[in-house]
């Protein structure tokens, strides 16, 4: 893809290990997405060269779960891009950026849906929701983009959605050269028992140390499937349904997790079905040129072929790795991330028996502090974004936990916040990253 224009100033590659050539990360992919309670459908990237940006793109799907009482389970789906800058230490627990769409079973017939970012390393995370761009929180299947560009000094990574800034990284290490990143994208389940997910269509790039977008080399391109392919054999709901399309090029994941077999029997879509949002519904006021960028071409593109955005779009390449504000729109529409319509209020049991199922602690050891009663009242947690004024439910707990993360690693403690009316995780931090101011 074309590369950012020659007036931007250059990204410095730090690191001097040299350059090697890349093979498929099918040890690290397999091992890395492995587990007995939790399921994936991962493709994973191993470019072989400095990265200092990634991008992926899919459209906003329904996303269905049973009505029937799971207790204290957690069942929850997510599909994310997931960036790992440098994995010479350890390919399974380098720290990495994961960025996507989350929905959650919250209660018999109530879930959450919506996108959120997290930064994982080896001394603790933390997860925040995205509160910003256009419909985040609706399954209108709108297409939204996923972006991770490291800064131009430093060793940090900026965080952007919909091509718009959200957050920044901290405890990232340097990119150095050789095989010694990733970049994975996929379907994560947890029950999948009571999950219906139609095909979600990822496409993904990555950009190289000179600023070029690029699509990963086919064979640079790992796998992990951990439920079975569905078939006669292996009816829904325990199995994935996946296809690579690609030639020489990675050009698309597309997986589901069928609830039915009749939904299984339809093979999953080359291209990503057109979504159900009309486009007057559109800011009337949308300026034409934003931060350099035509937001005419822009909307255009995302409502059609939002792979090519970073291309096509006059301006779209260096304002994300300059300004990182480039979506108008987006901004425009900005709100919560939750649906104001879903008014289940959630109660401290639900949201102890949630926190502690999510963060694997006891019940008995998760604190549980009630949203405040004035909007006026300090947000608690670290990291805290704005709840709007309603309050929020905060709990807490000094037992050793995983956090978010999918693996053997435990760390001190944990603090997370979730949303008084639909339980929506708002932001969490575990370990070491909740003492990041």
């Amino acid at each position: 893809m074309a590369s950012a224009s020659a007036g931007v100033a250059a990204l410095t590659v730090l690191g001097t290990a040299p350059q090697a050539h890349a093979s498929a990360p099918a040890e690290a992919c397999s091992l890395l997405y492995n587990a007995r309670i939790t399921y994936w459908g991962m493709a994973c990237a191993q470019p072989g060269e400095p990265m200092i940006g990634s991008f992926a793109t899919w459209r906003n799907v329904p996303i269905t779960f049973d009505q029937v009482d799971t207790g204290s389970a957690t069942v929850q789906v997510g599909n994310y891009l997931r960036v790992s800058p440098n994995t010479s230490g350890s390919p399974l627990a380098a720290p990495n950026i994961e960025i996507g769409l989350y929905a959650e079973k919250t209660g018999r017939a109530t879930h959450t849906y919506g996108p959120r970012w997290t930064e994982m390393t080896t001394s603790g995370g933390r997860t925040t929701a995205i509160r910003a761009g256009v419909n985040p929180t609706k399954a209108d299947k709108r297409n939204h983009t996923y972006m991770t560009v490291r800064q131009d000094s430093g060793n940090q990574w900026d965080v952007l959605y919909d091509f718009n800034k959200v957050g920044s990284t901290t405890k990232q290490l340097k990119v150095v050269g050789g095989n010694t990143n990733r970049v994975d994208v996929g379907l994560e389940v947890s029950g999948p028992t009571y999950v219906d997910v139609p095909s979600i269509a990822d496409r993904m790039q990555f950009m190289t140390g000179n600023k070029v977008w690029q699509q990963v080399a086919t064979g640079n391109v790992a796998k992990s499937v951990t439920l079975p392919a569905c078939s006669t054999t292996h009816k829904p709901p325990s199995c994935f349904t996946t296809k690579l399309t690609d030639s020489s090029k990675f050009t698309q994941w597309t997986v589901s997790k069928p609830r039915r077999q009749a939904a299984a029997a339809a093979s999953p879509p080359s291209t990503p079905a057109a979504r159900t949002h009309p486009a007057d519904t559109l800011p009337p006021d949308l300026p034409a040129t934003f931060n350099g960028v035509d937001q005419g071409a822009l909307q255009s593109c995302l409502e059609n072929d939002a792979d090519d955005c970073l291309a096509t779009v006059p301006g779209l390449s260096q304002c994300v790795v300059t300004v990182r504000v480039c979506n108008a729109a987006a901004l425009a529409a900005g709100g919560p991330a939750e649906d104001p319509a879903a008014d289940a209020d959630v109660s401290a049991a639900d949201i102890r028996a949630r926190a502690a199922a999510a963060f694997d602690v006891p019940g008995d050891d998760v604190a549980v502090e009630p949203p405040a009663s004035s909007p006026a009242a300090p947000a608690a947690g670290p990291r805290a974004v704005s709840d709007g004024g309603d309050g929020v439910w905060t709990v807490s707990s000094s037992s050793s936990t995983p956090g978010l993360q999918r693996g053997d690693h435990r760390f001190a403690g944990f603090t997370a916040r979730y949303s008084p009316h639909t339980g929506a995780l708002v932001d969490a931090c575990w370990g070491e990253l909740c003492d990041v101011p």
